[in-house]
């Protein structure tokens, strides 16, 4: 369903690790497919992989939900490749990835108030 102008961040919460990691990973700059794997895979050390059919199917529903769009900027247009299609995170996909943390952190200052953190 498509986003309204009404749909606040915190009605997505909370999000799947992909979109979360997708999401990270276009907050600094716009990215292609293959680089958005590598850098989820570099940044958590190979904890998350993301398969082709999860990123593209993640990425699919992140553009219906108006959480990332397709750029049509290139880096570098004469020694990329065309058939690359670069994304990049929307006004509305980075209210939800804060609205993201905000919970994150909050949930980690229960456990550590719980004692539940063990660093």
């Amino acid at each position: 369903m498509p986003r309204s102008q009404m749909d606040a961040p915190e009605s997505r919460l909370p999000l799947s690790e992909p979109v979360l990691q997708i999401l990270i990973s276009l907050a600094a700059r716009d990215l292609h497919g293959y680089a958005i794997m590598r850098e989820v895979e570099e940044r958590s050390g190979g904890r998350v992989t993301l398969s082709t059919s999860t990123l593209y199917g993640a990425l699919q529903r992140m553009m219906r939900d108006s959480l990332v769009e397709r750029s049509a900027e290139r880096p570098d247009p004469a020694s990329d490749d065309q058939r690359r299609r670069y994304y990049r995170i929307t006004d509305f996909g980075r209210a939800v990835a804060e609205a993201e943390a905000g919970r994150i952190s909050e949930l980690a200052h229960l456990l550590r108030e719980r004692d539940l953190v063990t660093r």
